[in-house]
């Protein structure tokens, strides 16, 4: 059937996001039946995936998504193979997409949520909406990282979509914009841990062994090398603990603990992620 009508190719494009001589090659091949030629699509779509699934995926972007009530939330690191295809619309809306689906349906790790029924259309899963991005832009791309959050959460992305951060507290009620600033300073300064407590034991021991290094080097006396090791090492977690950073936003409000006790908040968790980052 070659007599396509360019509204049918349209129809089938604005169903599929297929680029339209892809559109119309599934339409002629499908006799001008819709749903033959939007499988067709989808199998197309399908080989591409996997003939460039080992193509090295270096660029990307973090998307957040907040569900309206504010106590779930998601962060995720979606890959792809150049930078210009992580600012194009359409991938932009792929990250998206799967951050609602992980904040929404919850999957234990990467494997599940390419399997799970995707939210817009249940009738295919979120490896076919990757699939369908790939036949569009043509690159390799996959689901990273993704973390997912319950509480009251707040989010931020940086303009540029490289890093991005989420944040649960615990209180009555936290201010978005307050949550969005706490989000901000997380993707500046990288903290490696939310308290002391947290960061593991044989870091903290080997900032203490520098520390005393740096300290015994000033030729001091042994009782003032210790003071100064445990004030090296005191600045250290000041620079490295999220609730001992001075706050970016304003640091004459103190530490993002202050901040925190201030509004009657108590953090449980934040995830911060930046592109090609391993953690």
């Amino acid at each position: 059937m070659s007599n396509i009508s360019a509204a049918a190719v349209m129809a089938l494009r604005g169903r599929t996001n297929a680029p339209m001589m892809d559109c119309k090659s599934a339409l002629q091949e499908a006799a001008g039946d819709m749903e033959k030629a939007a499988d067709i699509l989808r199998k197309r779509n399908k080989a591409i995936q996997d003939k460039k699934g080992e193509r090295e995926t270096a660029e990307g972007r973090v998307a957040a998504f907040i569900a309206p009530d504010q106590k779930t939330g998601a962060l995720v690191e979606v890959r792809c193979e150049s930078a210009p295809v992580a600012n194009t619309e359409a991938f932009i809306k792929l990250a998206a997409d799967i951050a609602r689906q992980v904040a929404l349906k919850a999957p234990a790790n990467v494997e599940e949520l390419e399997k799970q029924p995707f939210v817009d259309s249940p009738q295919h899963s979120i490896k076919d909406r990757i699939g369908e991005a790939i036949g569009l832009l043509r690159e390799n791309m996959r689901t990273a990282r993704f973390g997912r959050l319950t509480g009251l959460v707040g989010y931020y992305c940086h303009h540029d979509g490289r890093s991005g951060a989420i944040i649960a507290v615990e209180g009555r009620q936290a201010d978005p914009t307050l949550l969005k600033e706490l989000c901000m300073h997380i993707v500046h300064h990288n903290p490696l841990a939310t308290r002391r407590e947290d960061i593991p034991a044989e870091t903290v021991e080997r900032e203490r062994d520098i520390a005393r290094t740096q300290a015994a080097a000033t030729g001091k006396p042994a009782n003032i090398v210790d003071k100064i090791a445990e004030g090296k090492l005191k600045t250290w977690f000041g620079e490295n603990v999220l609730l001992e950073q001075p706050f970016l936003k304003d640091p004459s409000q103190g530490t993002v603990g202050d901040v925190l006790k201030k509004a009657g908040l108590t953090l449980t968790r934040f995830v911060r992620f930046k592109v090609g980052e391993l953690s």
